[in-house]
């Protein structure tokens, strides 16, 4: 299956999860989403900058700064665990934020800012 449909798949099973009430399964299927997408952006680079799973792929974003400061704080957001919400950046819209990484690195295929 082609990288985009795979990223399409987990976005929709995290709308999904949203609209059963299943905050933690939403928050998951859009981080998989965002791995799926760095996986492909990662593969355009001259050079593999990272290897890692979605929560590594995650901190890297956000501890990168060549990134935006709001692509770098979306990935805070969806990778602090649901048990540090009250006291850390939390994303109350997983999506959105995994919307917003996906079409940062699907803009700048050579991991260049634009």
């Amino acid at each position: 299956m082609v990288q985009v449909d795979l990223i399409e798949r987990e976005l929709a099973a995290a709308e999904a999860a949203l609209k059963d009430a299943n905050d933690g399964k939403a928050r998951v299927c859009a981080r998989r989403a965002v791995a799926l997408a760095t996986e492909a952006w990662l593969e355009r680079l001259p050079v593999r900058k990272w290897r890692g799973d979605a929560m590594e792929y995650l901190r890297q974003i956000q501890q990168d700064s060549s990134f935006p400061l709001p692509i770098r704080q979306a990935a805070e957001r969806l990778s602090t665990p649901v048990t540090r919400q009250q006291t850390a950046p939390f994303t109350a819209d997983p999506i959105g934020d995994a919307r917003l990484i996906i079409a940062y690195l699907s803009a700048n295929p050579s991991g260049q800012a634009p």
